[in-house]
């Protein structure tokens, strides 16, 4: 029997499950007998809580709706595997489920975390001499994977933000009194989310005022001063910041106000609260009206307004993961290579997770301006082609129609 299993981690985008449709029809289409799920990841697979897709996805409907389901359908995890060495009991016991469910492949659809699971269970298969190939499906809004040009899940992120950013502008303008408007962005250590608001300029919009990137120190009294230089010219500013910028001693600017108590298994604070910070610091020097936005899970989750690319790119990942495994590799990531850009055009390759894995790609310093306060059109031109056309929902009594798992483990006891 040749079957394979997939589980989704880490947070999920709005075409997560595109990547996850990828590997279903994919692997059926080569043959595959059973498609099973882990349901929350790799955590779901040590509870034995995993399900076999086909009770699920049966129709073109089906597949029609989980392409445009936004989140993680099988849901997701944060869990850490172990260092390899002093618990090989975890991985005996990982290996044993996939040994009864007569597993031929296992891919697993992540950012950077995800990948490091990879890395260490084909580590482990290389050291047994499992048969089993390892393949990781790249997903992540943050698009701070190393190796491939951008990550599915960016995209259409990337879109919702600068169309959100276009309209928080216009609503900016609407009064006859002064009016800051704080942005804040999702980025923990990368600003790529954070310049896609750059995008909203045009012969249409005036564009924000400043874009400030974790990539670059963070300076408050420099930003209360430029805050007030722009009160001087204009009646609404508008200024978006990524929600992981420091100041100079390492401290996240939200840490300046509220003490961030909740970390995940892999150590990454929970931040929120830079822009409340800002609008409060902002208000309080200069007396004017302030307004502090956070996007948050709304970056992932606004599968209203995908970018038909992502989509597509989301699901021909997933089908070159399957493609790989079925071809003997193991111990990779899909990567997206970007062949052209007029006309554009992204290839799927293979590449070693060893060097994907716990990597951060981060914006290039020379596509930020000298200042720290804004990016240079290399980026916007990098990131424009991704945010093209769009796939619509299937609405149903004016809302769009998601799809939900409703499946009982299969071999949970």
């Amino acid at each position: 029997m040749k079957n394979v299993i997939v589980g989704q981690s880490g947070g999920p985008t709005s075409v997560i499950n595109s990547s996850l449709l990828g590997v279903f029809k994919t692997a059926k289409d080569r043959g595959a007998d059973i498609v099973y799920g882990m349901v929350h990841g790799i955590k779901g697979l040590l509870d034995r809580d995993v399900v076999d897709l086909s009770q699920r996805i049966k129709t073109d409907l089906d597949m029609d709706l989980l392409k445009r389901t936004p989140s993680s359908f099988l849901g997701s995890c944060r869990y850490k595997l172990p260092d390899i060495v002093g618990n090989e009991k975890t991985y005996e016991q990982i290996f044993a489920t996939l040994k009864e469910l007569e597993i031929y492949a296992f891919f697993y659809i992540g950012g950077n975390d995800s990948m490091d699971t990879i890395k260490k269970l084909s580590d482990y298969g290389a050291q047994v001499n499992s048969p089993i190939r390892f393949v990781g499906v790249p997903k992540t809004i943050d698009n701070d994977l190393a190796i491939t040009d951008h990550t599915p899940g960016y995209g259409s992120a990337a879109k919702y933000i600068a169309a959100t950013t276009k309209e928080i502008i216009r609503d900016g303008l609407v009064y006859d009194y002064p009016v800051v408007s704080v942005i804040e962005v999702m980025g923990r250590n990368a600003g790529w989310l954070t310049a896609a608001t750059a995008l909203a300029k045009g012969e249409d919009c005036e564009g924000v005022d400043q874009i400030y990137l974790p990539e670059v120190v963070f300076d408050v009294d420099k930003f209360l001063k430029q805050m007030g230089d722009l009160l001087k010219q204009n009646r609404s500013v508008v200024v978006a910041v990524s929600e992981g910028v420091k100041v100079a001693d390492g401290r996240y600017v939200c840490e300046l106000s509220d003490h961030v108590d909740y970390v995940d298994a892999f150590g990454h604070k929970q931040l929120a609260g830079t822009a409340r910070f800002l609008a409060g610091k902002v208000a309080e020097k200069y007396g004017v009206k302030t307004r502090a936005i956070e996007l948050s899970s709304l970056q992932r989750c606004a599968a209203h307004i995908t970018s038909r690319i992502d989509v597509t790119e989301a699901y021909n990942s997933g089908g070159a993961a399957v493609k790989a495994a079925f071809e003997g590799q193991t111990g990779q990531c899909i990567t997206l290579k970007r062949v052209s850009d007029d006309p554009y055009m992204c290839i799927t390759e293979p590449a070693d997770v060893h060097f994907i894995a716990n990597v951060e790609k981060k914006v290039p310093l020379e596509w930020i301006t000298d200042d720290g306060t804004n990016v240079k059109p290399e980026l916007v031109h990098y990131i424009h082609p991704l945010i093209q056309s769009e796939i619509s929902p299937l609405w149903v009594d004016g809302l769009p129609r998601h799809i939900r798992l409703h499946v009982k483990s299969t071999i949970k006891k």
